[in-house]
């Protein structure tokens, strides 16, 4: 069986398959919004634009001869799967906008192609079925997301734009840093398209980040010129906070670190509302894309946990604080909730939005090293939202060692969910329950919450 994620691939030595043409049929889906083929010589391909079953006619995009495996685009249909539809998008497809991966699969055809992902990724890394893991196959759309075939769910309320040499917004052609420019992004919601970010030309800049808060009208453009250059004056279709970014510089810059953010006009923040409460997210904090995630993923964690009065909670990569809140309601004034995030802007936020709650506390700093130096020996329940890259084993075995008697953890990667569930049996704890939810349409990305509990002890 071929790896589900591509290797890293051959230094350049051999000559490029690139534009090279093969007739295939494709094989099972792969991590990553791609399938899996062979070529007759018994090629590994990865391949965008297709669906399991089909036959088809796929161009090399990467690889050499010497390659372990090439990247291609299905640029010829032959035989189709029942499960195709013509992409809504007219940027969707070979060589144009890299945002989406499913356009051109049945809505519902999408889900089970990510179930497919989820289960393989349980299997090969962690050792476990979906009957294992208690999750029952299937991957749930977020409420109101169910679409016709044909049509597309308008749910993404952060767009990042980025802005070719003639001054036109639009997005990343896929695995390139060429622009694909565009007058309309299907999946925005409705309050980033109402911008007309698109609509304008934007000298000079890099970059527009457009936000579209969840139950305020906030909106806020964030513009980071190119070297050199000048903001412009900014006139969109709706009243519009407006900010200056700059690209990470110094210490931590080559790791992606946090960018400088200065207020043009407006608020330096959108306001967000879930579960309850109003939360601040300053510029390039993190908060869910899609408008119904936060209350979704807030019901699931808190009826796995089942928080009771006066417990030790944890809530680690706690961002803005949104579970650290939601526990803090349910453990009561006797309990007592720790966060800990590494943004600085993040823990600015979590603490403000939680000042009203004097059991909560939010420490800054990476989970592994601060979580040793809180002196905490025990906890009752713990929440892990950890970035795409997972927890690692030596967080796991830290959190485990505190005893929990329930674990959520938050994964917007299958792979990494996967490998920490492994870490997680070796120190004891298994799936209590899984779900797995699309809060992604039309890319291959799938949220998962998986909540733990320690293993039946043997007789």
């Amino acid at each position: 069986m071929p790896p589900a994620t591509p290797p890293a691939a051959s230094p350049e030595t051999a000559p490029s398959l690139v534009g090279r043409e093969y007739e295939v049929e494709i094989g099972p889906v792969a991590h990553g919004g791609h399938c899996i083929a062979r070529t007759e010589e018994g090629r590994v391909l990865f391949v965008r634009h297709a669906l399991p079953g089909e036959r088809v006619v796929v161009k090399v995009t990467e690889g050499r001869e010497d390659s372990r495996f090439l990247r291609a685009d299905a640029v010829g249909i032959l035989e189709p799967s029942k499960d195709r539809v013509e992409a809504p998008c007219p940027f969707a497809g070979p060589g144009l906008c890299g945002g989406c991966d499913w356009q051109h699969a049945a809505p519902g055809a999408q889900r089970r192609l990510k179930a497919s992902v989820v289960a393989e990724q349980l299997t090969r890394l962690a050792g476990l079925t979906a009957e294992d893991a208690g999750w029952d196959g299937t991957v749930e759309p977020a409420p109101g997301d169910k679409v016709p075939k044909g049509e597309v769910p308008a749910w993404r309320t952060r767009v990042h734009y980025s802005v070719d040499d003639e001054g036109r917004a639009g997005l990343l052609r896929h695995r390139s840093h060429e622009v694909q420019p565009i007058d309309r992004c299907l999946i925005a919601a409705p309050g980033v398209s109402e911008l007309g970010v698109e609509k304008r030309r934007w000298p000079q800049i890099a970059t527009v980040d457009a936000t579209a808060a969840t139950g305020s009208g906030d909106r806020q453009v964030q513009l980071t010129p190119r070297p050199g250059g000048r903001l412009p004056l900014v006139e969109l279709d709706r009243p519009v906070s407006v900010l200056r970014g700059e690209e990470p510089r110094g210490r931590g810059a080559e790791r992606g670190g946090e960018r400088a953010v200065h207020r043009v006009h407006g608020r330096p923040f959108v306001r967000e509302r879930a579960a309850g409460r109003t939360w601040r997210i300053s510029a390039g904090g993190f908060w869910q894309v899609h408008p119904k995630a936060a209350e979704l993923l807030v019901e699931t964690v808190m009826t796995g946990l089942t928080p009771r009065k006066g417990e030790m909670a944890l809530d680690l990569y706690c961002g803005a604080g949104l579970f650290a809140g939601a526990l803090a309601e349910r453990v009561g004034d006797k309990g007592a909730v720790l966060g800990i995030e590494s943004s600085k802007r993040a823990v600015e936020d979590a603490r403000h939005n939680l000042a009203d709650l004097d059991r909560v506390r939010v420490e800054r700093g990476s989970v592994e090293q601060v979580l040793p130096r809180t002196g905490i020996t025990e906890a009752d329940i713990v929440v892990l939202d950890p970035p795409r890259s997972g927890a690692g084993r030596k967080t796991v075995r830290q959190v485990a060692s505190l005893g929990p008697r329930r674990i959520a953890y938050v994964a917007c990667d299958p792979a990494a969910l996967a490998r920490d569930l492994a870490y997680f049996r070796e120190e004891g704890y298994v799936p209590h329950f899984l779900r797995a939810f699309d809060l992604f349409p039309m890319t291959h990305h799938v949220e998962c919450v998986a909540i733990l509990k320690p293993a039946p002890k043997r007789s």
